[in-house]
């Protein structure tokens, strides 16, 4: 089946699924373009807005270790719909708040129901998507690159009407979501075995797979200092705030799919990620020089998503292939460990802001990537093992490529082997 029918040919329940996870998928960036104002507006300090995503990315982190134990129990759709509801509740609560401590305990919610969604989401497009396990992959990915890229400009465009906008706007298009997923998706039952809720951080005993994702740790702290942060000293309005971080969502989802891939291809994983840190840490290293400057750090923050594409793909792929135990197992303790560095990083940046300058943030997180390097320099020889299970024939079964698109944002990959081997 072509890409072309592959996007346009699906039943029902696959466009409700796949509408689902753009809705989801806009949560990362969809609070940026709102930060000043909430700031502003509820008189809160910049450290207070910054749990936003610290709340929300901690919980996300914690829920890791869990989400396979409760989809392995539950089964794919009851999960889904669970994290749905959840997901609405929470985000509706958010805009009904009138304080930032309120906001950001709903958010923390919403994280949970996030990765309960994330978790069986894949698997629900590939129970019932046609033209094969090729065609759910395109949708997939499809929706992940449309959500990240359409999740700041939407939340821009709510914000200017009123920054309880983007949360409510969630809260509709999820309760769509929502009544066509429980109408529409058949319910496939309850995988065959259950997962451990001690597996993951039994996991990390594993030397390659700790050192990646301490890496990962690290690098997040600066993706998310950049994320979190950038917003209030570049000085923008909710508008101009949605489209650079609009630009900077395209560039993410075209790297993700098309540049890291093609580069891996002539570099090599392990090259290719010590050039894509150095660059951002570079970038971050610039916006620490040029903090004030609403162009620079403009620039900066689109060219940003360049690295961030790349470095999401291909260390998510290093460690699905050298991890020792199933994929499922790895990704919990990987997104675990990496969302940890995520969820501190815009906190400690506003209070580092509060006691130092506006720049040190930006310095920080530089050294952090930097630091990330020699991490991953340190595990060269399993970036190298990592190609060579890549390249080797037959590795590319369905089930990898399931299980690395899953993994990407905390997929349940032992779900989607459950429905492939059961096919």
């Amino acid at each position: 089946m072509s890409t072309r029918s592959s996007l346009t040919s699906q039943p029902a329940a696959v466009y409700a699924v796949a509408f689902a996870c753009v809705v989801s998928f806009m949560g990362i960036g969809l609070v940026d373009p709102i930060l000043p104002a909430l700031r502003d507006q509820l008189d809160a300090t910049e450290s207070q807005v910054t749990l936003l995503f610290t709340s929300y990315l901690v919980v996300t982190a914690v829920a890791m270790l869990v989400t396979g134990a409760i989809s392995s129990r539950f089964g794919a759709k009851r999960t889904l719909v669970i994290g749905l509801v959840l997901i609405i509740v929470f985000a509706a609560a958010a805009g009904s708040s009138g304080s930032i401590e309120a906001i950001v305990a709903f958010r923390a919610g919403w994280g949970l129901g996030n990765a309960l969604f994330i978790a069986t989401s894949l698997a629900a497009i590939v129970s019932s998507a046609r033209g094969g396990f090729a065609g759910a992959i395109i949708l997939y990915e499809a929706a992940l690159g449309l959500g990240i890229a359409a999740g700041p400009l939407i939340g821009g465009a709510l914000g200017n009407l009123s920054w309880r906008g983007p949360f409510y706007g969630v809260a509709v298009l999820m309760s769509i979501a929502l009544v066509a997923i429980v109408w529409r998706l058949p319910d496939t039952g309850r995988p065959a075995h259950s997962s451990s809720i001690t597996a993951p951080l039994r996991a990390l005993r594993h030397r390659g797979l700790l050192t990646l994702s301490i890496a990962a740790l690290l690098y997040n702290w600066g993706f998310f200092t950049m994320l979190g942060y950038a917003p209030f000293p570049m000085g923008l309005g909710i508008t101009q705030l949605g489209l650079v971080f609009f630009a900077w969502g395209l560039l993410v989802a075209f790297f993700s799919v098309v540049g890291a891939p093609w580069l891996q291809d002539r570099l090599g994983t392990a090259l290719t990620l010590y050039l894509a840190f150095g660059a951002f840490a570079l970038d971050l290293a610039a916006m620490a020089i040029w903090t004030t400057d609403a162009v620079i750090m403009s620039c900066c923050v689109i060219a940003a998503g360049i690295a961030i594409g790349i470095n999401n793909t291909l260390t998510t792929q290093a460690v699905m292939t050298v991890s020792p135990v199933e994929r499922s197992v790895a990704s919990a303790s990987y997104g675990f460990v990496r969302f940890i560095g995520g969820g501190l990083a815009p906190f400690a940046a506003g209070r580092i802001v509060q006691h130092s300058s506006v720049h040190v943030p930006f310095a920080i997180a530089a050294v952090a990537v930097l630091a990330a390097i020699g991490v991953l320099a340190s595990a060269h020889r399993t970036l190298a093992e990592a190609d060579r299970e890549l390249h080797h024939p037959g590795a590319d079964t369905e089930s990898d490529v399931a299980e690395e698109v899953a993994d990407e944002f905390g997929g349940a990959a032992g779900a989607v082997d459950e429905i492939i081997h059961t096919r």
